[in-house]
């Protein structure tokens, strides 16, 4: 008899069903306990935690009030008001600056010995008035030293509730003269205790009578706090059980109930069985499905790696094999993907060593600055200070801008229109040293405004215009403009002063065609040289001149073609 034998897919495929299945069953099982007793202490924890936040949050209120009617009682300007009639505003002011800092509200009053409402926050009401005076003044007779705290239901015409009361006698060498009363509001008790983990929330006092609830049914005769109790934490009502949690506060004998539903949970519970009966099914089906894909994994793997070394023979340098088997097969890509980027790594440094040389040039011949301008502007400042501070604050925020712009370290390609601000600022701080003496015209294309350029391209050029401009002359004009001819961008800064000569322009020629170091980058040289690093022969600085007429300066460089738009012309 002839064995077939099973190959490695196959094998695979059949030990993940087996030992896949085993586990799937028992975990489903203790799944289910442990979503039962897990809501069972959920419930239990979110009404003790419900019952304690709500009880802190009641003692604070409780605390803030206690204090404040201890502290106005001893105020003088209360006692004046209680035996002169007057400043009840001063009283109204002490009452709104604690109240407005408060989470719950309440309405104040202030009575003297006689039964005169002196002060009070609520509109004038007989019937509130007479209950204030004939059923809650009398009873803090009783202890004239303490505070009378206890729970009686009011409305206010004003459609407000109260349902708390505190109170207190203002004493005079111990004879009563007035007295203090407090009525919190029954809608900022409820804000206080809603919205925690409970789904109801009881505030009651010593004899059971509902402060503040969430849920009107657990009011009972006389509002009191009425459930149908099945055993220490069950209670039922109008067909629901629920979970209470009784907490009583300390020193004041009131207890907050926080009540959360059993049904609820029973219906979560069964909803989650069914889930995972449901979620059984569907792991069933996807396990095999899964056995099928892992079994090829493997043979994947090795296709995969043989491959990438294929490519890798040929030349491919990015030939990266991706493999998440967590397995041999994985450490073995990632040792491969390894090597390929140490090797990509070598060739990369290569080519930085060979650039670094050129590079550091580059840099060199941007960080030149001209400390004359900075002087004469000074100096220009200087003077101008003591004639038009305005103007010289215009200095001051132009050569700020200037300077900012000229040392801030970003990218050192940026966009013309940047540069563009820098060469108005800096026209600007000549134009305020020479005055008319100076005029300068600016022609940009739009289109050209929106590439990119080296940074501080044409400075050096309108600076030596300036410089050698006004030696043999005291008048200036400067001309800005700039084309596209082709690829490429022709700017050109030109200026009316005594030129150059013949002799002089040659060796200017000279110098630009071969100068090769960093030593005699100055001026024309720096922005020629860093054309010509940066794009190559073709471009750079082209200087032409006719002595006693002016100079022309030119500078080509690449050009990204785009639209086109309107010249904008600026002349001074």
């Amino acid at each position: 008899m002839i064995t077939k034998r099973k190959n490695f897919k196959d094998t695979t495929k059949e030990l993940f069903l087996k030992y896949t299945f085993i586990p799937i069953v028992v975990l489903m099982i203790l799944f289910f306990f442990f979503t039962v007793c897990i809501f069972r202490i959920k419930i239990m924890y979110d009404t003790h935690q419900a019952g304690t936040a709500i009880s802190e949050s009641f003692t604070n209120v409780e605390n803030s009030y206690y204090k404040e009617i201890e502290r106005m009682a001893h105020l003088p300007i209360v006692t004046t008001t209680l035996k002169t009639h007057l400043y009840n505003n001063r009283v109204y002011e002490e009452f709104y600056n604690f109240n407005n800092q408060q989470r719950v509200k309440s309405a104040f009053h202030l009575i003297n010995a006689d039964g005169v409402f002196l002060a009070s926050t609520t509109p004038s009401d007989s019937s509130i008035n007479g209950y204030i005076w004939r059923d809650i003044i009398p009873r803090m007779h009783k202890d004239p030293h303490g505070i009378l705290m206890e729970t009686n239901t009011m409305l206010y015409p004003h459609g407000k509730t109260t349902t708390f009361t505190m109170g207190k006698p203002v004493l005079e060498n111990d004879h009563i003269i007035g007295y203090i009363v407090f009525q919190l509001y029954e809608e900022d008790l409820q804000h206080l205790i809603f919205g925690g983990s409970a789904d109801i929330a009881v505030i009651t006092d010593d004899y059971e009578r509902v402060i503040a609830t969430t849920n009107g049914i657990v009011k009972g005769l006389m509002n009191k706090f009425s459930v149908n109790q099945l055993s220490d934490h069950r209670v039922e009502m109008k067909g629901q059980h629920y979970y209470m949690k009784e907490v009583r506060i300390d020193d004041r004998n009131y207890r907050v109930y926080t009540l959360n539903s059993i049904n609820n949970s029973s219906l979560i519970i069964w909803i989650y069985v069914l889930f995972m009966v449901v979620t059984s099914g569907l792991l069933f089906i996807l396990v095999q499905k899964l056995a099928e894909k892992m079994s090829s994994q493997n043979v994947q793997s090795i296709e995969k790696l043989l491959g990438a070394v294929k490519q890798l023979k040929q030349g491919d340098l990015q030939s990266y094999v991706r493999i998440e088997t967590g397995d041999e097969f994985e450490i073995l890509a990632d040792q491969y993907n390894d090597m390929l980027d140490h090797l990509n790594e070598l060739i990369q440094k290569n080519e930085e060593l060979s650039n670094l040389r050129r590079i550091n040039e580059i840099r060199l011949l941007e960080s030149q600055f001209n400390p004359h301008f900075l002087f004469n502007v000074l100096e220009t400042l200087r003077y101008t200070m003591l004639t038009d501070k305005g103007k010289a604050q215009e200095i001051i925020f132009s050569l700020s801008r200037l300077l900012r712009y000229s040392i801030e370290n970003t990218s050192q390609n940026v966009l013309f229109e940047k540069d563009l601000n820098y060469i108005f600022d800096y026209l600007k701080l000549l134009k305020m040293r020479f005055t008319d003496r100076l005029h300068y015209k600016i022609e940009i294309p739009e289109q050209i405004k929106q590439t990119y350029v080296p940074k501080l391209l044409l400075q050096p050029l309108i600076e030596n215009a300036i410089k050698y401009g006004y030696r043999h002359q005291t008048h200036l004009t400067l001309k800005i403009g700039a084309v596209i001819r082709g690829n490429d961008i022709e700017f050109t800064v030109s200026d009316d002063g005594s030129g150059i000569s013949e002799a002089k322009l040659i060796q200017i020629h000279d110098k630009l065609t071969y100068a090769k170091t960093a030593k005699q980058a100055i001026g024309l040289y720096n922005t020629h040289r860093r054309l010509v690093l940066l794009y190559g022969e073709p471009y750079g600085v082209e200087v032409m001149s006719t002595k006693g007429q002016g100079t022309v300066v030119k500078v080509r460089m690449p050009f990204c073609e785009g639209d086109f738009s309107d010249v904008q012309n600026t002349d001074n």
